[in-house]
């Protein structure tokens, strides 16, 4: 997965001219900036590393730490992996080859392959379970701080965050569309795209008449915190507005990254399979909301979607869905009614901090003056 093979480095590009600029290193650990603003990465650098720099194309000189394993990993023909120390001493040259007794293993024919079960629940070639789980850490954490940060500045304007999800094809952005034709009238809407190429999608939307934003993940599979937070900044959304943010389609990925959202909302249409939750689980666990989309075409279709809705609560017992159409128009009164009933706890949430803050003022006043 994505967070720790460091997929889509150095490839995202926000419209409008600022782009991430991203370092994987030689021990996993993943470094991202964008080149629009001024940044500062001074820190303590852990024993047995040495520094190594980047000299960019702007003259700008980036350092990091560059910190040697003591574990080498073998990957057999048959995909199991062994793991052994191995030092190597620095004050000697020697070639890239290396002797190793290598084991030829016998596996019978049968069976499934299930790379998910360690600790860090995916594979990569050559890469422990432990380096994976570690970097998949700092990887979440760093975002986790982005995450948090959108979503605070999202609180105190009374601004309603929503992050849709779904696999390419569910018809996602004809029921964004359809969303925002409907409720555009009664709220300011500002809409974030992400694709790996094209701003196609942010074209659709703004030919409804509101303001979109298009970001290119590249090679990237999902949006993450700190793109979210540039777009932010990009479209300066009114308060008490509505935010939808439009995921890569993509529902492995996505699942994992908290973009600062107040409800992660899962796509699945009836011209996909009822297992769909029940095989990408984690993007059903991690979503509050389901809409079960292209209801229309129940009739022609062997979807079962009884069946779907069941396995969808398997995973997640608490997820709230909605049977809709963005053709037809059938279900989505109850999907508006669930938008505008997150726009008003956002709003009262807004209201009560301004009141707060006002309070706060006419104290602090009430002091001065006394004095």
């Amino acid at each position: 997965m994505c967070t720790v093979c460091g997929c889509g480095a150095g490839e995202v590009k926000i419209e409008g001219g600022a782009h991430e600029h991203t370092h994987v290193h030689a021990d996993g650990t993943v470094h991202t900036h964008s080149h629009d603003h001024a940044h500062d990465h001074a820190e303590a650098m852990p024993a047995g590393a040495h520094a190594h720099s980047h000299t960019h194309l702007d003259g700008t000189t980036h350092v990091h730490e560059h910190v040697h394993q003591g574990e080498h990993d073998h990957v057999h023909a048959d995909g199991t992996t062994h793991s052994h120390p191995h030092d190597h001493a620095h004050g000697h040259e020697h070639g890239g080859d290396h002797d190793h007794p290598h084991h030829h293993h016998e596996h019978a024919i049968g069976g499934d392959l299930d790379y998910g079960t360690g600790p860090a629940r995916a594979h990569v070639p050559g890469m422990s379970q432990a380096r994976m789980v570690q970097i998949e850490q700092d990887i979440l954490s760093k975002n986790n701080t982005y995450a948090t940060a959108n979503r605070s500045w999202f609180d105190e304007r009374g601004i309603f965050a929503l992050n849709l999800v779904s696999s390419p094809g569910s018809g996602k952005t004809t029921l964004l569309c359809k969303t925002i034709e409907l409720l555009k009238d009664k709220v300011a809407i500002n809409v974030v795209e992400g694709d790996q190429q094209t701003a196609n999608d942010a074209e659709r939307i703004r030919a409804t008449g509101v303001p979109a934003l298009q970001i290119n993940t590249g090679k990237g599979c999902h949006l993450d915190g700190h793109m979210v937070g540039h777009a932010m900044q990009r479209l300066q959304p009114k308060d008490e507005s509505l935010f939808l943010i439009e995921n890569v389609g993509n529902l492995v990925c996505p699942a994992a990254f908290d973009l600062g959202e107040h409800h992660k909302v899962a796509i699945l249409s009836v011209t996909e399979g009822e297992d769909k939750p029940l095989k990408y689980p984690d993007m059903f666990a991690a979503a509050d909301v389901m809409l079960l989309n292209k209801c229309d075409l129940l009739p022609y279709l062997s979807f079962d979607a009884d069946l779907a809705e069941a396995n969808a609560r398997r995973v997640n017992p608490n997820l709230t869905i909605f049977r809709v159409s963005a053709t037809s128009g059938d279900g989505m009164g109850a999907w508006l009614d669930w938008i505008e009933a997150g726009l008003e706890t956002q709003r009262a949430r807004h209201g009560d901090s301004v009141d707060a803050l006002k309070a706060r003022i006419a104290e602090l006043e009430r002091r001065l003056a006394a004095k």
